[in-house]
């Protein structure tokens, strides 16, 4: 199984785009990494890759493994396009918050995909629900082996070899990195490059309003991909120097003001960037260069970010959402 040819050689090095117009009001500088245009249309080509590839060269996959992940979605594309060109069987455990593109995709690349229904009894949560489906797969299926995103460390591995190395290596200097977080594998990846190199570079979390990764208060989170129900495993509490929540209607706004300006079509996280950004713009020195990791392209989003009724029936006339906020990461 050769992950060294075809569509895999072709995993990272991302342009990296200034967001003139966006921006351009404000003394300081902001540089858009592209992630939609890795194969797979997202940041987690990176990770998927390095998780296959690690576990090929430990021998934990094989020509006749079948691989298992739980994802909201990305993931569960990028690991469906890995393994249908490796040969092998792929198991998604998806929910709910999945939309219809990303399971679609999935299908699309011959992956299965097993829906989870009812959240977690005691947590009310789907994330536990998903996890506890993937261990009931692995133990009626011989041979499997879950890629395990949540805490495998291949995972945040993969950013720190070429994500923050590719984003560093481009910028003479680099103040800020504002990076959306879920599993904390890219926030973590990024963070650990920053530290071994000595950079003086902060990092600003992107958490969504409802997530729990930081100690905010669980909530309803109608967009999946950003935020967790529960503290994954790649999380460490010195991972960031600031974290800013946003909530699903700011993350909305923020995918319509980026396309309006740029012509970026981005998913719902990437509109939390966007938002998280406007947020801090007044405590960003002037002079300053900001990097903004956008993990996916909106054509994803469609149905929902892009779509006037749903967001009239989901964001605008649904239930009033909590304030979002700005606060200095917990040490």
């Amino acid at each position: 199984m050769n992950t060294a040819e075809g569509i895999f050689q072709y995993v990272g090095n991302t342009p990296l785009m200034p967001l003139r117009r966006l921006y351009g009001g404000l003394p300081f500088q902001v540089y858009a990494k592209l992630e939609f245009m890795n194969p797979g249309g997202s940041v987690k080509a990176r990770p998927a890759l390095y998780m296959i590839q690690e576990a090929i060269r430990r021998g934990d996959i094989n020509s006749k493994s079948v691989v298992i992940e739980s994802s909201s979605g990305n993931l569960g594309i990028s690991l469906a396009q890995i393994c249908g060109y490796l040969g092998l069987r792929f198991i998604c455990v998806v929910d709910p918050r999945t939309t219809d593109q990303h399971k679609a995709i999935i299908r699309s690349y011959h992956g299965e995909i097993d829906l989870v229904t009812e959240p977690d009894p005691d947590t009310g949560e789907f994330l536990p629900a998903r996890i506890r489906r993937v261990n009931e797969l692995l133990a009626q299926i011989p041979g499997s082996y879950w890629t395990n995103q949540y805490a495998n460390p291949d995972n945040y591995r993969a950013h720190a070899n070429t994500t923050m190395k590719e984003i560093a290596t481009a910028l003479e200097r680099l103040d800020y990195l504002f990076c959306g977080v879920s599993s904390c594998g890219t926030v973590r990846g990024c963070m650990e490059y920053v530290r071994e190199k000595g950079l003086k570079t902060k990092i600003v979390a992107v958490d969504a309003v409802g997530s729990v990764i930081f100690g905010g208060e669980k909530g309803k989170r109608r967009l999946p991909g950003l935020g967790a129900g529960i503290v994954p495993g790649q999380y460490r509490p010195d991972m960031a120097d600031q974290v800013v929540a946003v909530t699903d209607l700011e993350c909305m706004q923020g995918c319509r003001e980026l396309v309006r300006a740029e012509a970026i079509l981005a998913g719902g996280s990437s509109g939390g960037v966007v938002a998280a950004i406007r947020k801090l713009a007044d405590s960003i020195p002037p002079g300053s260069v900001c990097a903004a990791i956008l993990p996916d392209s909106g054509e994803r989003y469609l149905s929902t970010v892009y779509d006037d009724e749903w967001v009239e029936k989901e964001l605008v006339a649904g239930p009033s959402e909590p304030t979002a906020g700005v606060r200095p990461c917990d040490m």
